[in-house]
């Protein structure tokens, strides 16, 4: 899959983050989980604390403007969604069924 693809994937893996977000803001959680133990993993990594800093910042924020973010069609949200911190908000098999349905759709065209 090019960039261009994995984009996609990334923007629609964060739609369905925010709507489970939206009806579950007590998952905001998990993400701020994530970033404790990846901020203890790769602590010798300036780049990625970076990276987990600025996100924690973000999730300070009211929820709907860490939403509207996540979601961001800008360069600013594709960027952010590098290093999404929501990993474990979507199950497996809901990952796999957005990528699917993007392969798909990248195939068609």
């Amino acid at each position: 899959m090019n960039h261009s693809g994995i984009d996609k994937v990334s923007l629609s893996l964060a739609r369905r983050v925010a709507e489970r977000l939206r009806a579950r803001p007590e998952l905001l959680e998990v993400a701020r989980t994530n970033l404790r133990r990846w901020q203890l993993r790769n602590a010798d990594s300036p780049s990625l604390l970076r990276c987990y800093a600025e996100w924690e910042a973000i999730l300070a924020c009211p929820l709907e403007e860490v939403l509207a973010l996540l979601v961001s069609e800008t360069e600013e949200g594709q960027r952010l969604r590098q290093n999404s911190p929501f990993a474990g908000v979507l199950s497996p098999t809901e990952v796999w069924e957005i990528k699917n349905q993007q392969r798909h759709a990248a195939a068609s065209t």
